[in-house]
């Protein structure tokens, strides 16, 4: 192939990389994260992705029916932030048969309902739903596999529409099984590490000790789930459930979920 041809068709692929992690990005709101081997050695580095452009300023009201915050390379949030959930999900999503009408919320048993309706549309033996928990925003829910233990996928659901759909974020981004990347059962977005995580448990634990500590004093680390490419880590307050967040298995990040809202209860199944 002639050098011209060569370099034109590296450069049409590096541009469409580009658009793609720039879309997944907007997708999400914006989000930053954290980083312990980022530009700043003593405190970490934030994602450089600011509101303004990747957050509810871009897309991220437009395609999740809401905003996210988004704050540059050394600042952190000054609010967690939330999703509303109205309007497209940006997903073709299982939506919930008879879904309550908007404006009414449904309850934790319906949830735990449509988790399970859901599940069994997947056809997988392997798959089992660990928890579902309600926030002010939205209900989550942690599916994993039976066979080995590790988290599979997490999962929304929308409090108004009953409707279910992949959880933004890590779930998209860092998932090496069951996303976009990897052409993984559930179609989303994986990430493109491959082979074991290189970062421990107990290092994924400081990484997150050390995010909570600079940006949400008082809070502690609580259980950690693994995932394929990264680890699910409940955050506390006075011992009680606050939130979550999730460190990358590879890379170290940190990634807080700031569109959950204030937590409310949960059920283990």
């Amino acid at each position: 192939m002639k050098t011209w041809k060569i370099i034109t068709v590296t450069i049409i692929a590096l541009v469409a990389a580009a658009l793609l992690t720039a879309t997944a990005f907007a997708y999400m709101g914006g989000r930053g994260f954290y980083s312990p081997y980022g530009t700043n050695t003593a405190t970490g580095s934030y994602g450089a992705y600011p509101s303004g452009m990747m957050g509810g300023g871009h897309m991220g009201g437009g395609m999740m029916g809401g905003y996210g915050y988004g704050y540059g390379t050394t600042t952190p949030p000054t609010s967690s932030g939330q999703y509303g959930m109205g309007g497209c999900h940006g997903w073709n999503g299982y939506a919930s048969p008879n879904a309550p009408t908007q404006g009414v919320a449904i309850t934790l048993d319906k949830a735990v309902d449509v988790a399970k309706t859901y599940l069994a549309s997947l056809n997988n033996p392997d798959l089992a739903i660990d928890e579902v928990e309600e926030y002010t925003q939205n209900f989550y829910v942690l599916f994993y596999e039976k066979s080995t233990g590790i988290g599979a996928f997490e999962m929304i659901i929308d409090k108004y529409t009953g409707s279910i759909y992949p959880e933004m974020g890590p779930n998209m981004m860092w998932n090496t099984k069951y996303g976009m990347m990897s052409g993984g059962m559930m179609g989303w977005a994986a990430g493109t590490q491959t082979g074991p995580m290189t970062v421990t448990v107990d290092q994924a634990k400081a990484n997150a000790q050390q995010f909570l500590s600079a940006n949400y004093p008082g809070t502690t680390v609580g259980d950690v789930d693994t995932f394929y490419g990264y680890y699910h880590v409940d955050v506390l307050s006075a011992g009680n459930t606050y939130g979550m967040l999730s460190v990358n298995g590879y890379t170290g990040q940190v990634w807080y979920h700031n569109w959950h809202g204030a937590f409310i209860q949960a059920v283990e199944l």
